[in-house]
């Protein structure tokens, strides 16, 4: 006898958004840890805690795998408005370090990590779009 478990598909998105974040959460804190290792400061107005790292790159996913969910529901084509939402803020995102980091390389380092983590998490949820 089998007994067969079917998940729907906001069971999948939960999962994949938890999985994605823990996922870009241990790259983005490897890749600050590196970074720090390598000489590079990465502060923007004082050092930024290692852990900050983690908890801004799940908090981020989740709010990705809600936008997901959103456009799932209310848009006839949530993949494209998903991407193009990623795009603008991920452009966004890497204009912070940009304006508030301590030095070049800080400035440099914060928007790789930045983008390291948009390449991680966005393509993933994209594909938990229904059309």
């Amino acid at each position: 006898m089998s007994i067969s478990v079917t998940s729907t598909p906001a069971s999948s998105l939960r999962r994949t958004t938890i999985v994605v974040a823990t996922v870009g959460a241990a790259a983005t804190t490897l890749a600050a840890a590196s970074m720090g290792a390598a000489g590079v400061h990465l502060a923007a107005g004082g050092r930024i805690p290692l852990a900050a790292f983690a908890q801004l790159t799940l908090a981020g996913a989740v709010l990705g795998g809600l936008l997901v969910a959103v456009l799932n529901r209310r848009s006839t084509l949530p993949r494209r408005r998903f991407v193009q939402i990623a795009v603008a803020l991920t452009a966004l995102s890497c204009l912070a370090p940009a304006a508030a980091g301590d030095d070049v390389a800080s400035k440099l380092g914060l928007s790789a990590i930045h983008l390291l983590a948009a390449t991680i998490i966005a393509p993933v949820l994209a594909r938990q779009t229904t059309r």
